[in-house]
């Protein structure tokens, strides 16, 4: 007998307004409440909160729904201190006081260690630094709105491409958040706006650096004007015409002294968001190493050499490895700066196989990681095939943290501190830091 095909009707979403209570926070900050089991997730959400919300999604195993009243707030909860914080999308945790948003991140970690690794463990009193003007780069999204002809000037509103003009950033560092509003003023007077993509906003010790990325080149009258704030405000400024091109037209490059060593950076290098954060991270990482003047370490996704050259202050001998050729030759020149001649430092992609590189075939004391969020599925099979005895694992990502390290305890080694970094305050983001020990 012939079969024709009979589209599901679809679930007509319940849009009603519903009264739910929050049980916890999930991994990204949200509020989850339970429907007949199936978890709802409610962004701005506090457990213990009774909340009216609106459905905006729902699948078979969740939904998510837009808050729109809280009917009964938790004591956790606090005023943001942000006028744009309902509308931006740079911080998503103001409405939870800072001790409880660091809490909650310990606890976020832990969870996720136990759940995935298999590991139970008491974390190490967390790593923390200013809870306002700790951010020292900032990207401000340019555009200019066809109907009203004004120049959109600030960050991306919450899930959304529009943008929330912002003149003043309270977590941002103060000498750049002293820039936004003339840097809004001028850019507003410039000829052919829509060519106008972005400025970059970079603290540095020596001096604070502006880019100004373009589509068009720019009107010299309009240049000129640009040179004269960079200069009033004592800042470098960079114009950049295509994505991988960096122009500097005013002032010096840029650098920040940390833990002993000077590194000097391109502002389209990697650096930390957080100085004081970095600063107390680079220490610990060394802490737990337990470094010896004969030590040979290895550190991968090395990129400017943040903990490399200050652990060269302290070992026989440090090799750098890094993906980014620039940012390898940046760390080579670092060193330099620095007079450091037991660090050398190497390109590779530890995404592929690198068992033919000389630097691979060197046995090691002691290991750091710090990759991206992918991790470093790459090369952590390999890791006790390099002979260390010590891995720090530093991550800002802890689901990847998490499957990575069941591959160094499959290989042998016992995970014996773990700790939290609140390198990026205010928002769900969170920074680790592992220790794993091989007897």
């Amino acid at each position: 007998m012939a079969r024709f095909f009979q589209p599901k009707k679809k679930t007509q979403l319940n849009t009603k307004h519903q009264s739910l209570t929050i049980e916890k926070l999930d991994h990204h900050g949200a509020g989850i409440a339970y429907q007949n089991k199936k978890p709802i997730f409610i962004e701005g959400a506090l457990p213990g909160e009774q909340v009216l919300a609106q459905l905006t999604e729902s699948k078979s195993k969740f939904g998510r729904a837009n808050l729109i009243k809280i009917q009964k707030p938790s004591e956790q909860r606090i005023e943001p201190f942000c006028p744009h914080y309902q509308e931006c999308g740079g911080c998503n945790m103001q409405h939870l006081a800072i001790e409880s948003q660091q809490e909650y991140k310990q606890q976020t970690l832990g969870q996720l260690m136990s759940k995935f690794a298999g590991q139970r463990i008491e974390l190490e009193v967390p790593v923390v630094g200013d809870a306002k003007g700790y951010r020292r780069r900032a990207r401000v999204s340019l555009k200019l709105n066809k109907k009203t002809r004004q120049l959109e000037f600030g960050f991306r509103k919450k899930q959304s491409k529009d943008i929330v003009t912002v003149t003043h950033c309270p977590v941002l560092n103060s000498d750049l958040d002293a820039l936004l509003a003339p840097l809004h003023q001028l850019l507003s007077g410039f000829s052919n706006q829509e060519s106008l993509g972005h400025v970059e906003l970079v603290k540095g010790d020596n001096t604070n650096v502006i880019v100004l990325r373009h589509l068009k080149a720019l009107k010299e009258s309009d240049q000129l004007s640009l040179e004269a704030l960079a200069k009033e405000h004592g800042a470098t400024l960079y114009l950049m015409p295509e994505s991988d091109q960096l122009n500097r037209v005013v002032g010096e490059s840029a650098n920040y002294t940390e833990a002993g060593v000077t590194i000097p950076f391109e502002p389209n290098n990697f650096i930390q968001v957080n100085q004081k954060v970095n600063q107390s991270m680079v220490v610990q990482a060394l802490d737990w190493l337990e470094l010896d003047e004969q030590d040979c370490v290895l550190d991968l996704f090395c990129g400017l050499g943040n903990f490399s050259l200050t652990m060269a202050k302290k070992v026989k001998q440090v090799i750098g490895v890094e993906g980014v050729d620039v940012m390898v030759d940046k760390a080579k020149d670092n060193a330099k700066v620095n007079g450091i001649s037991n660090a050398n430092f190497h390109q590779a992609n530890l995404e592929q196989d690198f068992s033919g590189q000389l630097w691979a075939q060197e046995k090691f004391d002691k290991i750091l990681l710090d990759p991206a969020r992918a991790g470093a599925s790459g090369i952590i099979e390999h890791i006790s095939q390099l002979g260390a005895s010590r891995v720090v694992y530093v991550s800002c990502n802890p689901a990847t943290l998490a499957r990575d390290s069941q591959s160094l305890l499959n290989q042998g080694y016992k995970l014996q501190k773990l700790g939290m970094l609140d390198m990026f305050p205010h928002t769900s983001h969170l920074e680790s830091m592992a220790l794993f020990v091989k007897d």
